[in-house]
């Protein structure tokens, strides 16, 4: 998946849920709930106990929280 950081006018894509797991202890911007519940799911789905659609939402979900946009930016 690839998010667009607004802030910095670039997009960073996520391809493993190494990386998401990574960004999300390491990079994030915010710490709310929804990235605490994205790092639980993905924790989970590491170690096989929860399928990793769940994560992957759970990410999609602190993705739209922390600023940050799915996709590429739209053209002006």
């Amino acid at each position: 998946m690839t998010i667009f950081l607004p802030s910095e006018g670039r997009t960073r894509k996520i391809s493993t849920i190494e990386q998401a797991h990574f960004w999300l202890q390491k990079a994030w911007p915010v710490s709310d709930h929804n990235r605490d519940v994205a790092l639980e799911k993905i924790d989970a789905a590491m170690d096989c106990l929860t399928p990793v659609c769940v994560a992957r939402a759970a990410f999609v979900s602190a993705v739209g929280t922390a600023g940050y946009q799915v996709g590429f930016p739209a053209a002006a």
